[in-house]
């Protein structure tokens, strides 16, 4: 008996019409432009001046970059997932889930355990599920935070299977803001139990509160230079009775050495971290990767992207399914589209219909044998070349599809002893970590360049978008947040343009053409800036100075200049 299918893809047809309709006539309109400009500088006449090749070479360059743009919207397509058709919860593989955090002071300890218990509580199999903090800065006030986040966690836990809650982050959850609506039926039981759970959610708050003032100043160990810390939470919770409860997902905390004389490599590098401790320790062959303000939302979101990564048809290429980034700290106004909806809402989908989206920094499933590169060589000492000198790690690399949580204390001990030594600052020495395996390294925007170089291989992705947002985290809402995090994202993206793996040379030959116009599109971002400061000052300039840069109103070619800046208001105007 044939099996139903996990989802659906649904190409949006008449989308794709309109799109490419628009794209013809704005391409004629083009045309007729590049023909006027052409013929003003080939033909006998007096020659252009200056700021008429200026504003010429800024249209093409815009044309250029606008041409790219239209690979996102040839093919869009939407998905369904139905993870009511996923097998039993014993056949579901693990996941692993990885937060990364690095500062105390700007990412606030409680912030960062609401997101580790909504993680913790993600409606999948306990026994299936791990989650891994990075502590970048080695911060004492995070680990004690983690400790109070696994005591709160044993009595959170429970609640939401219970009452089958689907907003899963304490402090949300008890927020005037929100409706708690979640309890069946609002029971007299339901209520008392949620009021008792709401006290110890407030001690909660006030301890992770207070051990950040008690540490302040004291805090003996610097973001910069500290050895590693590798702590599990993993004792049996009982209740007041002394009885077990139901098991509880394993929860791991991790501060990788840091030492100023080696580069750390910045989130690529915890990552990659996290992928070795996780490794002898769980295992498990499927990560979720979070920021630290990201929590999880909707707690089916695991079931959702199981729905692709246990679909046979699709599975052996796939390696991330990407969902959306979406925020709870955006006003109605949203003047610098934090939302990213030109992203996220016309972008990525266009993407899903040609080999995936693009791998985006948070947010998303990833198959971990993907991040392991070519795993056809099988000798050891090759292994050890390429992984690093870990026989537990090794051994953990030909296991990847068997879940392997710690069993006892004995093999925790030694396993934790492993675990400090993956984590060390020279244990990515002469291997191929950050080059060839894991996350990485040669751009600050690692998860561009690692999915670009999945795709390159032949990889696919999936972009998730269902109506209730996996997950919500905290945007930039001023203007100096955003121009800061809009340079990193140019200097990332330009970064790779200039390097070998420019996606014009290293892209075409190993991925399809619209999917490498796709990438060129984002290549070519960081150079917006140069078209837009000379259309925004020569033509007022030529204007003063009476030179004529533009077609004389009496020239039937004016008409493409008026459509192109018709197409161009209507082309932004689609962004918000």
């Amino acid at each position: 008996m044939k099996s139903l299918p996990l989802h659906a893809c649904t190409p949006s047809i008449s989308s794709a019409i309109i799109n490419r309709s628009y794209s013809l006539l704005h391409f004629t309109a083009l045309v007729a432009l590049f023909y006027y400009r052409l013929s003003s500088i080939l033909l006998p006449k007096p020659k252009p001046s200056l700021p008429y090749l200026l504003v010429f070479a800024s249209e093409m360059l815009l044309s250029i970059i606008w041409l790219f743009d239209q690979a996102y919207t040839w093919r869009p397509v939407s998905r369904t997932t139905f993870p009511e058709r996923l097998p039993e919860d014993e056949e579901l593989p693990g996941i692993d889930v990885f937060i990364c955090t690095a500062d105390h002071k700007k990412e606030p300890p409680l912030e960062v355990m609401n997101t580790v218990l909504s993680a913790m509580a993600l409606d999948y199999p306990s026994d299936k599920l791990s989650v891994y903090l990075s502590d970048d800065g080695g911060a004492s006030v995070t680990l004690l935070g983690m400790r109070e986040a696994w005591l709160f966690a044993r009595s959170w836990l429970p609640f939401c299977r219970r009452f089958g809650l689907k907003t899963r982050c304490p402090e949300v959850y008890f927020s005037s803001l929100e409706d708690n609506s979640d309890g069946p039926l609002h029971s007299l039981e339901y209520e008392e139990e949620k009021e008792k759970i709401k006290g110890k959610y407030e001690l909660f708050k006030e301890r992770v509160n207070k051990a950040g003032e008690n540490i302040g100043s004291e805090e003996a160990t610097s973001s910069k230079d500290h050895s590693p810390v590798i702590e599990v939470m993993d004792d049996e919770p009982k209740d007041d009775a002394g009885i077990k409860q139901a098991k509880m997902p394993l929860l791991v905390y991790v501060s990788r050495e840091k030492r100023p004389s080696h580069s750390h490599h910045f989130k690529a590098g915890a990552l990659n971290v996290l992928l070795r401790v996780s490794g002898i320790m769980t295992n498990s062959p499927y990560i979720l990767v979070l920021d630290c303000d990201m929590y999880c939302n909707d707690p089916t979101s695991a079931r959702q992207a199981m729905c692709f990564h246990l679909d046979p048809k699709i599975s052996p290429s796939l390696a991330f399914i990407q969902f959306p980034q979406k925020f709870r700290n955006i006003n109605k106004n949203d003047i610098y589209d934090g939302q990213l909806r030109k992203i996220f809402v016309i972008r990525w989908p266009g993407m899903d219909g040609l080999q995936g989206p693009m791998l985006s920094g948070t947010g998303f499933y990833m198959k971990r044998e993907a991040l392991y590169g070519n795993l056809s060589q099988k000798d050891v000492l090759h292994l050890k070349q390429s992984f690093g000198h870990s026989n537990e790690f090794i051994m953990s690399v030909h296991k990847i599809y068997q879940y392997g949580a710690i069993k006892n204390t004995e093999s925790s001990s030694k396993l934790q002893q492993e675990a400090q030594f993956l984590a060390s600052c020279t244990y990515e020495k002469n291997t191929l970590w950050g080059e060839q395996m894991g996350f990485l390294y040669h751009s600050v925007l690692e998860d561009y360049f690692t999915g670009f170089i999945l795709h390159c291989k032949g990889k696919t992705s999936v972009f998730c978008n269902p109506s209730k947002p996996a997950f919500l985290g905290s945007s930039t809402t001023n203007l100096n947040d955003m121009m800061v995090q809009g340079t990193r994202w140019n200097f990332g993206l330009f970064e790779v343009t200039l390097s070998k793996f420019c996606p014009f040379i290293y892209g075409l030959s190993r991925m399809p053409v619209l999917q490498t116009m796709c990438y060129g599109y984002l290549a070519l971002q960081p150079l917006y800036f140069l078209p837009l400061w000379c259309l925004a000052t020569l033509p007022q300039l030529c204007l003063l100075n009476g030179i004529p840069i533009y077609p004389q109103a009496r020239i039937p070619t004016l008409l493409s200049s008026i459509l192109i800046i018709h197409f161009k208001f209507h082309s932004c105007a689609l962004s918000f």
